[in-house]
């Protein structure tokens, strides 16, 4: 007699009689082909094997009638390094790539966004060593001024081969963060992050707290091991003496979700939300500098250098040229708001100072649906600090261009991301006219010919490139400000992003 050996059922432990087709339980059995006695039957796994092979995806545990098939590793990505008792302050977490298919790039590309003050900028690449892992990266993020709660981190890494873009690969995770109170305790931190408690011996896992109370005196040799976001919590009060104490900070585990590439998509070779055309020969009926935004709120605002406030930034320009004091210091960090609303593109003053909207104050906090052909003016109070006028109305995008000195400097081309230009060209004035049409997809800024209809990619690689049959030569750069060096740390929470999936060279 043999036990059932069905393989969808390898638990089942009711005995067959030689020759019968199915178990007392209805279990089809396998056909004998060889007449010989049947070899006896492979030991089961216990639970706790299967378990743990489940939970830890590194050996597969053998079932009794089937061959062991290949396991997949989980990517996973590691954090550690995180305290949350130092809210406030500037800390440094690490990331570490774990259970990465080898089949991916040898560079990923990570693109990380947050509402938390990040110091290191938005874009890092992990790099694969000669042994084969992952050398890791460090995110600086301070919650300076930041409401205590919980903040949440998107990450996207990318997998990009740029011999063959079919195989490139995208995954996902959003980390949560917690900003506790200042004066908030270890438990108290634990109750309100990692919302469950487990009293453990003196190792501490999974969200766990391992308490040890050691009173009395004497020697006393603890060591307390938490691990993956649990804490570990030590009484010595009646301890007298050198107490010498090592605690690890919190570090946990975050699965990495792939996201599946529509068919036929190509990645965008430069994803960017904000760049810049620069027309290396600009005369008199061009602007030098082209910026281009997309964004689903563009904030218009002072332009600061160090850790600016706002998305377009605005300088006065008097007789010696820009000028970054004086009148500039009238406009406000965040003056304006320009969105694309229901009924079209729409302005709303922000300010200290206000703004003019074809000579008249609309209120702060006012949404002005705006034409071409109007005029922005900033400040109500002072004229002739920034003067702007509309130039172009579409359905996916938004032309300013000055009218102040700096005329000839810039010209402001604001789009909606992930939109593509409608067949109807919309209110164009002739110097928008004999702009390029760009729009937005994929996470990048793509040229669309008006004469043939084909879509191009904008990327750094197409400088000296003839755009949109300017007839002069001009270089795209993925910064809205290649002029200038802007440190944009803590602009985060400022910016309102579409969170489409991007993709890197």
């Amino acid at each position: 007699m043999n036990r059932c050996r069905n393989p969808e059922h390898p638990h089942c432990t009711v005995w067959v009689l030689p020759g019968d087709g199915v178990c007392a339980h209805g279990h089809a059995q396998p056909a004998d082909s060889d007449p010989s006695p049947a070899p006896a039957p492979a030991a089961l796994p216990s639970s706790f094997d299967a378990i743990s092979a489940l939970r830890s995806r590194s050996a597969a545990v053998p079932v009794a009638g089937e061959r062991a098939a290949p396991v997949l590793q989980r990517p996973q990505l590691h954090i550690s390094g995180f305290d949350p008792r130092a809210a406030g302050g500037r800390q440094a977490i690490r990331l570490e790539l774990r259970g990465m298919p080898m089949d991916c790039a040898p560079e990923v590309r990570m693109l990380v966004r947050s509402s938390l003050r990040l110091h290191g900028g938005e874009r890092y690449a992990f790099q694969r060593t000669s042994r084969g892992d992952w050398r890791p990266l460090f995110l600086e993020f301070s919650s300076r001024g930041l409401e205590h709660g919980q903040y949440r981190i998107e990450v996207e890494l990318h997998s990009h081969h740029p011999q063959s873009p079919e195989a490139g690969r995208t995954w996902t995770c959003s980390p949560v963060i917690l900003v506790p109170r200042q004066d908030a305790s270890l438990g108290e931190i634990h109750q309100a992050f990692l919302a469950t408690h487990k009293n453990v011996r003196v190792m501490a896992d999974d969200a766990g707290i391992a308490r040890v109370n050691a009173p009395g005196g004497g020697r006393v040799d603890i060591d307390v091991t938490a691990r993956n976001a649990s804490i570990a919590q030590v009484n010595l009060e009646a301890q007298t003496g050198k107490i010498d104490l090592g605690f690890s900070t919190i570090a946990w585990d975050e699965d990495l979700i792939e996201i599946d590439l529509p068919a036929g998509a190509t990645p965008h070779p430069c994803a960017a939300d904000s760049a810049c055309l620069v027309h290396a020969e600009a005369d008199s009926a061009t602007q030098r500098h082209v910026r281009v935004f997309a964004l689903d709120e563009c904030v218009l605002g002072r332009f600061e250098s160090m850790e600016p406030e706002a998305d377009l930034l605005l300088a006065h320009y008097g007789a010696q040229g820009e000028d970054h004091g004086g009148l500039t210091r009238r406009i406000s960090g965040r003056h304006a708001v320009v969105r694309r609303g229901r009924l079209g593109w729409e302005i709303e003053d922000v300010s200290r100072y206000g703004l003019l909207v074809d000579g008249v104050w609309p209120g702060k906090h006012t949404p002005v649906a705006l034409r071409a052909g109007m005029r922005i003016e900033l400040t109500a109070s002072i004229k002739g600090i920034v003067s702007l006028e509309v130039t172009a109305v579409m359905a996916h995008a938004l032309v300013l261009h000055r009218l102040d000195g700096g005329a000839q400097a810039e010209c402001f081309y604001l789009m909606a991301p992930e939109l593509d230009p409608s067949a109807s060209p919309g209110a164009c004035q002739p110097r928008a006219s004999a702009l390029p049409l760009l729009f937005h997809r994929d996470g990048g800024f793509w040229l669309r010919d008006r004469a043939s209809g084909k879509d191009t990619p904008l990327a750094p690689a197409t400088e000296g490139a003839r755009l949109g049959g300017l007839g002069q030569r001009v270089r795209f750069a993925a910064s809205a400000y290649p002029d200038a060096r802007i440190d944009r740390r803590g602009a985060g929470e400022r910016r309102s992003r579409v969170l489409a999936p991007i993709y890197h060279a």
